[in-house]
């Protein structure tokens, strides 16, 4: 069963976290509750979360869905962990569950593993955008400074006309084994070579360009997609557009995150919108057709006579597009607030008070307002009473 928790927390990473930061993370938390040494109840269910969760955030284009979308993203199929038989049942990266017990043991073979260069580090840029633009989409121009590729050495880190040459301490493997006797037999345990850290290559003669790492801090400018209906905080992960690894290392990610700015009167949750229309006593009583905003326009609605305060009016497919279904859209929701007038002249308080009358709203000791002074005031503020009780209560 796919966890209802976020994959983030599972593995209890940030989420701008790097690839290499996930995969430490997975491997630890792996040899935590693996059940052939966590004896706990608990530990299936945890370790079968924890593998759901890095099958996601380690696949590239599935992460990408799932910082996007959420569960939804995944088309109902969470991590893909199904089943738990034996020790490694149902689980998908076996090469990392090995590793995560052997310290990276699993490779080539012979048992050797070359060294690879690190990648380089994912990248962030908050992207500022309108509420059109994140209701209908746009193309956003970006630019920003990043270690990228060096021309002079094409990213190997040394100078043109010479090649790195293999690591003499951990010869090519990037890695360093010591071997300890124990009661158990003898154990291996593998390090990062540090004279390479983990390369496998050293280079005798930098680059005279960058110095030996491959990479220059160079000023970007690449263009990025918005699709329509994105909301505040989401994020649009383009893969291998962050900064370059150092000596040829693959590239990290960028994470452009999304600030829509708040429309003066539309109020939107999700795919849905929301607008508080202002109507008249006399245009609830007597209907009107007035004029309302929707992201494509303004647009005529019918108030129906005798239209009452909070009544609700909707524009279906006037809201925000799903950012998963193609051509479909959230609605408008237009609520009605009928406003009270707070001054009133003489000749509407006149017909306001005939209104009343009429209605019998007014008591049989009432006066009207314009009534000569001194005449029955106290039957007076009675009425006047009466008349702002109901109004009030009409409104809510």
């Amino acid at each position: 069963m796919a966890t209802t928790r976020d994959y983030y927390d599972v593995l209890g990473v940030q989420r701008g976290a790097s690839d290499e930061d996930i995969k430490r993370s997975f491997r630890r938390l792996a040899q935590q509750w693996h059940p052939d040494v966590n004896t706990s109840s608990e530990a299936p269910e945890r370790f079968k979360e924890i593998n759901e969760a890095y099958q996601v955030l380690s696949d590239p284009q599935r992460r990408q869905a799932y910082d996007l979308f959420g569960q939804a993203g995944l088309g109902g199929n969470g991590g893909g962990a199904e089943g738990f038989g034996g020790p490694f049942g149902g689980f998908q990266g076996f090469g990392d569950i090995f590793d995560a017990f052997f310290n990276g043991a699993a490779g080539q073979a012979g048992g050797t593993r070359r060294g690879r260069p690190p990648a380089g580090a994912d990248l962030r840029y908050d992207l500022q955008l309108t509420f059109d633009e994140a209701v209908h989409g746009t193309e956003k121009e970006i630019s920003f400074t990043s270690l990228a590729v060096c021309d002079t050495c094409t990213g190997t880190g040394a100078e043109p006309g010479t090649q790195p040459v293999t690591c003499p301490q951990c010869g090519g493997s990037g890695e360093v084994r010591q071997v300890r006797s124990t009661m158990l037999g003898q154990m291996v345990n593998i390090t990062q070579c540090g004279r390479c850290r983990g390369v496998g290559r050293i280079v005798e003669t930098p680059c005279h360009t960058c110095h030996g790492d491959g990479r220059i801090e160079r000023r970007r400018t690449i263009r990025v997609s918005v699709p329509a209906g994105i909301d505040d905080g989401h994020q649009i992960r383009l893969s291998g557009e962050g900064e370059a690894g150092p000596r040829g290392g693959s590239p990290g990610n960028l994470y452009v995150v999304a600030h829509v700015a708040a429309h003066p009167v539309l109020q939107r949750r999700e795919t849905e919108l929301f607008y508080e229309l202002p109507v008249t006593i006399s245009q609830a009583a007597l209907g009107a057709r007035l004029m309302v905003p929707t992201p494509d326009g303004e647009e005529a609605v019918e108030v129906k006579p005798g239209t009452q305060p909070g009544t609700e009016i909707r524009l279906r497919g006037r809201g925000v597009p799903y950012l998963r279904r193609q051509g479909a859209r959230g609605d408008l929701h237009v609520l009605v607030d009928v406003r009270v007038p707070s001054r009133l002249s003489a000749r509407q308080r006149e017909l306001m008070e005939q209104f009343a009358a009429e209605s019998g709203e007014l008591g049989p000791d009432a006066e009207p307002a314009t009534a000569a002074p001194g005449t029955n005031r106290a039957g007076r503020r009675r009425g006047k009473r009466g008349i702002a009780d109901r109004l009030k209560d009409a409104i809510g």
